[in-house]
Parts: C-alpha cells; sequence; structure tokens
C-alpha cells in the first residue's frame, strides 16, 4: 500500500530534521600534533547518539562518562604527546551556547568498559567566556559556531598508563528547569607519551562530578541571572604538579547571545572562581 503525506507534514518534518541537523552535533574526530584528523570514531569512543545527535540530560546516567555502550573495544588508541596541542572536531557547529571543558582520567585500559571508574578525572581545558565587541558589547563563549575544541595535555601529566580524554559542552539555552541543560559529550582513548611527574588534581568521579542542580547547569534564563559558575568543581587550578600550580583565568561577568526563540534575545552569565 502507498503511503501519502501532505506538504505541510512533509515541510514540518524536514524543518525538525534541518533543526536537528543544524543544532546537534557530535565529536568523532581527533586532530593530533601534525595536524592529521582521524577518520570518525576511529579513536573516539562511538556514542550512543552517532545517528541522532541527541543530548545527554541526565548527569546520573552512567553512560553520562562517554555516552557509549559497548564501544571501547573497537576503538583504537591514539598517542599524544604530554606538552602537545590537539582538537576534538565535531560533525556540526556547536550551535548552543554554553560552557564547555575537557577532562582527562588515568586508566590502566583505555579500551575497557570500566575504564574510568572512580575518582580519576582531571580538568585540562575550559571555555572561558570572552569579551567581543562585535556583539554589542556582550561576552560569549568562543565554541559556539566553531566545530573546533583546541586544547593542550599538560607537560608534567604522568606518561605511565593509558589515558581517557572527555570532551563536554553544557547547552544552557533550556536549561531553567531540571534535566534542561544538554550535555554533548565524547571521549577518546589515548596513550600518553613524554610526560612529567606531576599530580593531576583535582579528581572526580563521572558520573558522580555533579548532581544537576548546581547553579551552572540548572539557571534561570532571565537577565536577572548574572551569574553563571563554573563547572566540575570550585577550584583555582585545573592541574597541580610537585613544583608549581597551574592557575584557570577567572572570569566575573559573562553576556553571552541566547539561543533564537528562547526567551530574551540576550541572556546574563557569569563566571565565578
Amino acid at each position: 500500500m502507498k503511503t501519502s503525506i501532505s506538504l505541510a507534514a512533509a515541510l514540518t518534518l524536514f524543518a525538525s530534521r534541518a533543526h536537528r541537523a543544524r543544532a546537534h552535533y557530535t565529536f568523532p574526530y581527533i586532530v593530533d600534533a601534525s595536524g592529521t584528523e582521524s577518520a570518525a570514531w576511529q579513536y573516539i569512543r562511538e556514542t550512543q547518539n552517532y545517528e541522532t545527535q541527541n543530548p545527554l540530560t541526565d548527569v546520573t546516567d552512567p553512560l553520562f562518562r562517554c555516552y557509549e555502550n559497548n564501544t571501547a573495544a573497537q576503538t583504537s588508541t591514539i598517542t599524544l604527546a604530554a606538552g602537545g596541542t590537539y582538537s576534538f572536531i565535531a560533525d556540526n557547529t556547536i550551535y548552543h551556547p554554553g560552557y564547555l571543558d575537557v577532562y582527562m582520567g588515568s586508566v590502566s585500559d583505555a579500551t575497557s568498559e570500566s575504564a574510568g571508574d572512580g575518582s580519576v578525572w582531571f580538568k585540562i581545558f575550559e571555555d572561558a567566556p570572552v569579551y567581543d565587541a562585535d556583539v554589542e558589547g556582550f561576552y560569549i563563549f568562543p565554541s559556539q559556531t566553531t566545530s573546533n575544541v583546541t586544547f593542550k595535555i599538560p607537560s608534567a601529566t604522568p606518561s605511565a598508563g593509558s589515558y581517557l580524554i572527555r570532551v563536554e559542552q553544557i547547552a544552557l539555552h533550556v536549561a531553567s528547569v531540571y534535566g534542561g541543560a544538554q550535555f554533548y559529550i565524547a571521549c577518546a582513548e589515548v596513550e600518553v607519551t613524554g610526560g612529567g611527574s606531576g599530580s593531576p588534581g583535582p579528581l572526580v568521579a563521572i558520573p558522580g562530578v555533579y548532581t544537576g542542580y548546581e547553579p551552572g547547569i540548572l539557571i534561570s534564563q532571565s537577565p536577572s541571572q548574572l551569574v553563571y559558575i563554573a563547572q566540575g568543581f570550585t577550584a583555582t587550578f585545573i592541574f597541580q604538579t610537585s613544583t608549581k600550580l597551574i592557575p584557570m583565568e577567572p572570569i566575573f561577568l559573562v553576556r553571552l547571545l541566547c539561543h533564537p526563540g528562547f526567551g530574551s534575545s540576550r541572556t546574563d552569565f557569569g563566571i565565578l572562581y
């Protein structure tokens, strides 16, 4: 039997799929220090949303670590040098405004599904908001409208053993209700070489790092909301060595453009440490 569909219904379906393709994203690629881009999901664990691109919203879900299930063993391990600069590449533009960070977790075997259990994760990068004079004096998150997430592996990272490197973007356009924040996540399986004798920290568990009620995850979409608190841990330092601490840059008041169609044309945020 032949099925027909009205023109209006067809246009609605097309528009919804086009919006999803434009607004949502995954991180299937990683670029090494030479600028060579991997094949899709070659070194990144294939996430469960590789087709739908739908985000995770439950921070207590066991999938919150890498958003995958049973793809660890089929993923290859990439060798990266400590001190080098690398990039996650999204399959689409990072459309939604929001906080972005990169974690590393020391593991005995990156190809194991249990890799990353416990408090082994430490933050190595965050996308701090910056001032943009071309946006009417507003601050923006640099990752929005790009497809690259560039980060550096700290040179003091211990090179013994394997790591998972996890990219996480927290889209905030509908974060005024519990479970509204959208998490776009991926994990690379990595062997680090040429590292040092640093002691990474503070260490957190993933899942477990968030409850979902943190003010940087559950936030009011109103101009009176002037503070956005960076997530993961309230700390001045993202990597601790035996001799020095490498500080994060503090940003105290941030304004970023709001997602079109959600509330006012712009929403105020900030980051405090």
